[in-house]
Order: C-alpha cells, then sequence, then structure tokens
C-alpha cells in the first residue's frame, strides 16, 4: 500500500496505516430497535473520527444473554429491522461495520456477524464453533457454521456471501484485508482466523460475549495477544458489557486492540455506560513482517488447496477528506521498556545473553584469555565487566582479561 500522494503527510492513511475501533453498546435486552440505535450512534461517532472499521459484539442487535427467547419469530424479524437502521447509519460513512444478529435461514438459526458498508451488507460470517459446556449451551438454540444449506442468503434484499469462509479486502487498500470470528472460534485449537491470516486478512475481528469469571482477564488477554503474533496481524476484539448481566453470568465489557502480539489499546472494564476504543494499526509493518518471516509463507503454502478455497469480497474505504491525525504513541527508545522494573529485567537478560555466548565461544575453541582494548566509553566497560563474568562462568582468574586502556582525544579524569 503505497504513500498517498493525496494526503497530508501526517495523515496516518499517508502511511499505510488504519484506525481501527471495538465498540462495547450498553445494550437492551430482546430490543433490537434500542440496540440498533445505539449501535448507530457509536459507528457514527468512530467514523466521523477517521476509522475504517468498528467492530461491537456477539449479537449485539438483540442481546446474548436472552437464552431461549432469541428463537422467537417476533425478534427475529424485528432485529433484521434493526439490522436495516444500522445499515442505514453506515451509508453516512465509509467505514466497514460489523454487528452480530440471530439470523434464521433453512429453518436453522444461526449466530451471525453482518459486514455492513455503504448501506447495505456485504457478507454474512457465521459462528463456526458453539460452546456447550459448563455454563454455555449454545448448541441448544443455534446452527454452526457447517449446517449452512447454502453458501449465500438474502439479507435486507441483497443476496449476499454466507459462510465462515469470507475475508474483505480493500480494492485500493490491497494491505487492509479484513476477516472475522466470533467469541468460541479463538478458544479452540484451530481458530478460523488462522486460515484466514495465512489468506492474506491483516485485520481479525472478533464479536464475543465472553462472561467473565476470576482470572479470566489476564488469560483471554494472552489468548487474543498470542494470536494476534502467531498470525501477524491486527486483532480488534470486542466483548459484550452493560445490559447483558441479569443471569447467573457477568460479563465486563472488554474491549481490545492488539497488532502482531502489542497491546495497542483496551477498554474500561465493567462500565456501566456505552463506550469505543481506537488505535492506529500499521498494516505495512504488518505486511513486511510477514513477508520477513518466510516460515508464515511456508505454512500458507502447506495449506493452499484450503485457502484457494477462501472467498474475497472487495470493499472500498474512502477515508475522510480531513487529515487523519495519528495518535499511536510511537516510543523515542522502543528498545527500552519505559517501566523501571521492566527495563531491569531486559538488561540483566542482555547482559546474561552476552555472558553467556561468550563464556561457550571461549569453551568451543579452547581459548583462555582474552583481550580488550578499553577506552573508557560505555561499549568497552560494557565488553570488559561481560568478559570478567564470563571468566567466573568459566572458573577462570579475571587475571585472564588482559585490557589495555586506549586514551584518546575524549579521555577524561573520570575514564
Amino acid at each position: 500500500m503505497p504513500m498517498s500522494r493525496e494526503r497530508d503527510f501526517h495523515d496516518l492513511y499517508a502511511h499505510g496505516m488504519a484506525r481501527v475501533a471495538a465498540a462495547v453498546p450498553q445494550v437492551k435486552l430482546a430490543d433490537p430497535a434500542a440496540n440498533a440505535q445505539e449501535i448507530a450512534r457509536l459507528y457514527g461517532h468512530a467514523a466521523a473520527a477517521g476509522a475504517a472499521l468498528v467492530v461491537f459484539p456477539e449479537l449485539s442487535l438483540t442481546g446474548y444473554s436472552i437464552d431461549d427467547l432469541v428463537q422467537q419469530r417476533a425478534l427475529l424479524d424485528a432485529a433484521e429491522l434493526a439490522l436495516q437502521e444500522v445499515a442505514e447509519a453506515t451509508a453516512q460513512h465509509s467505514a466497514l461495520c460489523v454487528v452480530g444478529i440471530p439470523l434464521q435461514r433453512w429453518d436453522r438459526l444461526f449466530n451471525c456477524a453482518v459486514v455492513l458498508q455503504g448501506g447495505r451488507p456485504l457478507g454474512v460470517v457465521v459462528k463456526s464453533y458453539l460452546p456447550c459446556y459448563r455454563e454455555y449451551y449454545e448448541r441448544r438454540q443455534f446452527s454452526a457454521a457447517r449446517d449452512a444449506m447454502r453458501d449465500t442468503t438474502r439479507v435486507l434484499g441483497v443476496e449476499v456471501p454466507f459462510g465462515n469462509d469470507l475475508i474483505f479486502r480493500d480494492r485500493e487498500r490491497t494491505n487492509f484485508c479484513l476477516a472475522v470470528e466470533m467469541c468460541e472460534d479463538l478458544w479452540v485449537p484451530q481458530p478460523p482466523s488462522v486460515r484466514a491470516a495465512m489468506a492474506g486478512a491483516t485485520v481479525l475481528a472478533n464479536l464475543s460475549a465472553s462472561n467473565i469469571t476470576v482470572g479470566k482477564d489476564a488469560y483471554r488477554h494472552d489468548l487474543v495477544a498470542n494470536q494476534s503474533a502467531r498470525c501477524l496481524a491486527a486483532y480488534v476484539y470486542a466483548g459484550a458489557g452493560s445490559g447483558e448481566s441479569t443471569t447467573d453470568m457477568a460479563w465486563d465489557g472488554c474491549a481490545m486492540v492488539f497488532e502482531n502480539g502489542e497491546l495497542l489499546t483496551r477498554s474500561e472494564r465493567y462500565s456501566p455506560t456505552s463506550q469505543f476504543v481506537m488505535a492506529d494499526v500499521d498494516l505495512e509493518r504488518l505486511v513486511q513482517e510477514r513477508a520477513r518471516m518466510t516460515s508464515f509463507g511456508d505454512c500458507a503454502t502447506d495449506h493452499a488447496s484450503s485457502l484457494g478455497e477462501m472467498r474475497e469480497i472487495p470493499v472500498r474505504f474512502v477515508p475522510p477528506a480531513e487529515t487523519v491525525t495519528i495518535e499511536r504513541t510511537v516510543e523515542r527508545h522502543p528498545y527500552v521498556p519505559q517501566d523501571p522494573a521492566t527495563r531491569d529485567e531486559r538488561c540483566e537478560e542482555v547482559y546474561q545473553i552476552q555472558v553467556s555466548a561468550l563464556a561457550q565461544r571461549l569453551s568451543a575453541t579452547g581459548t583462555e584469555r582474552v583481550v580488550i582494548g578499553v577506552s573508557g566509553g560505555l561499549d568497552s566497560t560494557q565488553a570488559l565487566i561481560v568478559a570478567a563474568r564470563a571468566m567466573d562462568r568459566l572458573e577462570l582468574p579475571r587475571t585472564n582479561v588482559l585490557a589495555y586502556s586506549m586514551p584518546g582525544f575524549a579521555t577524561s579524569e573520570r575514564t
């Protein structure tokens, strides 16, 4: 994705980046009309702020914790009517909107994510794995993606792709390529996002209604971070929050954005009101990392036959006319952690790596002495300390380190 000559230098879309948002609306259970209004409002705010993508939680149009009520015909009809209102909101902006909805097709009910843009649906992604253990029993109400009778369906009067094999690629900013999965899909040994990433998806979205239990937040954080790192992708996670907690389960409204395993932003948990978080993801960096990590391409080659079955849907995002200034913080010293404890740990690791490597080299070559020129600068001082510690490791006297001073124009009394 080359730098655009038409946009301001300080614009993030001039540098192969994209702004993504994860939204957590305050849900009203079994009230799709009210939920559509709130979703449209949050989408509008995020899109106006320059977002190219806004992701909402699982079943966000109806609420997740309505159990068997989700099978009621009246509710399903109301949800599709509400979807129309959300679609109309997307006609006012260019950003993609991904919203959760139950859809009944072929006498079966599916847990779906509808991707909307420009006032119309582009595709329907179906949840692949339905949890039916502990506090979950989704198979009681839903069918999985594999149970679909056709690979297209009619939504809001438009025939669109239907399934778990969809990726959405921007026709001009080709590095912006979206794939969607839902909640449990991430928790299985082979998440759908793995296949999508190998097929080219750089942005992975997860519509979730993962409930909260003691200790689960840290596990979920690591799960998303690891998937982002493994897939060399941005991962946008939007979890259900306020309004869902009316049963024996509770939700914390967790929304996160990761890039290649690094957390870029995270929502306030247990917020009583609607919220969304945004982050600027570096798509060019992700594509470059995939090119450098040749084993990523090797893995894609091994699965080429199945990747060829993925369906690619063209989209076209047009950034706002005004400059979308980069809000991402770029560390002045990217290799030096700001946290003192982390910095000390990093320095100790660097030190141990050097000591271990030097000791191994000396041992392998049968060398018992080293010669070092000590100028008094930081580099030679570090080398002298490492050499002394390597002698300790090899149980050799430190006198085997032959250090010679090398005074120069910058040598001082302190030196």
